[in-house]
């Protein structure tokens, strides 16, 4: 991916906080809450199809 975030540190440490104080169970609904929101806000079905294909490989 190419592509930078504006203040990384930032949001990191936002995505750092937003963990803070959970459980496992409870960490992994989070996660899957954030990631339902950013594709929603994203919308383009082909760029989420690219996104989830990217983070498989990634591992």
């Amino acid at each position: 991916m190419s592509k930078t975030i504006d203040r990384p540190d930032e949001v990191y440490e936002a995505l750092i906080e937003l963990h803070r104080g959970l459980d496992d169970e409870a960490s992994r609904r989070v996660s899957a809450r954030l990631i339902l929101i950013m594709a929603a806000e994203i919308g383009d079905a082909e760029m989420l199809k690219r996104l989830i294909r990217t983070a498989r490989t990634e591992i």
